[in-house]
């Protein structure tokens, strides 16, 4: 064998090595990453038994309120130079309606972008 043929066998078993000793390292590194995770597992509190569990209140479940909404108007500043400002605003960007009564679909009226119907007339 020639000298260059002798170097890169040296050079093919380094590398070979070099892997080696990398997966040797990502594979302690995991064995340790699941043992920390298990000794925080054996930290954590238990998972609560059935009976501890939530139980809906006396009168049964708590029921879903609907209501009409309508939003609010945004306030005008009194002078043009005069600028609206987050607290200047409500809280909630609708208030309760008026008219309760739930609006109906009508025939025709309705369809979505590009249904190909006349859409409200």
């Amino acid at each position: 064998m020639t000298t260059s043929q002798y170097e890169a066998a040296a050079t093919n078993a380094a590398g070979g090595i070099a892997i080696l000793i990398i997966g040797l390292v990502v594979a302690g590194a995991l064995i340790w990453a699941v043992r920390l995770g298990m000794k925080v597992r054996r930290r954590e509190s238990r998972t609560p038994r059935p009976d501890e569990h939530p139980t809906p209140p006396p009168g049964g479940p708590v029921r879903e309120s609907r209501e009409m909404r309508e939003p609010n108007e945004v306030p005008r500043a009194a002078d043009e130079r005069e600028r609206l400002t987050p607290h200047g605003l409500q809280a909630s960007g609708s208030k309760r309606s008026q008219d309760q009564q739930r609006r109906r679909w009508n025939p025709g009226s309705s369809g979505s972008f590009g249904s190909g119907g006349p859409g409200r007339g």
